[in-house]
């Protein structure tokens, strides 16, 4: 069962937002990606790029546990390229840590030279979203 995410009393977050890091989570990632597409399309403001991000690590995820290798090692490459393009938190999410672990995932998908590497995704290895707390000793 997904557990709720609550962003602190000073900040909201968009509840597709919220939604699609549920679905992520529980590696459900098709619905993580329709569920931020539909943010992403709407969207117009400084964090498109970073939601396009998501959406593409969400898909890269997909497609690699479907044994679509070659399209996996595709999308991932886009999704770490929109991702990279933010801070190191951004909206609450460290994506050095997350991007360190989208990287650990691929590792092998990435060091193949086959065109299409026949390689299973390892479960321990999928990454998770995790929003950081704010601390207040500022």
């Amino acid at each position: 069962m997904p557990v709720e995410i609550i962003p602190s009393a000073d900040e909201a977050f968009h509840p597709l937002y919220l939604a699609g890091i549920e679905h992520f989570n529980v590696c459900d990632f098709f619905e993580a990606h329709e569920t931020w597409e539909e943010l992403w399309t709407e969207y117009r403001g400084p964090s498109r790029k970073f939601y396009q991000g998501l959406i593409q690590a969400a898909v890269a995820l997909h497609h690699f546990g479907n044994g679509n290798t070659r399209g996996a090692r595709k999308v991932y490459q886009t999704s770490r390229a929109y991702l990279s393009e933010y801070p190191s938190n951004y909206l609450r999410l460290n994506l050095v840590k997350f991007l360190n672990a989208f990287e650990q995932c691929f590792a092998e998908v990435l060091a193949s030279k086959e065109e299409i590497p026949q390689i299973d995704i390892v479960p321990d290895l999928i990454p998770e979203i995790h929003l950081e707390t704010v601390s207040s000793d500022s």
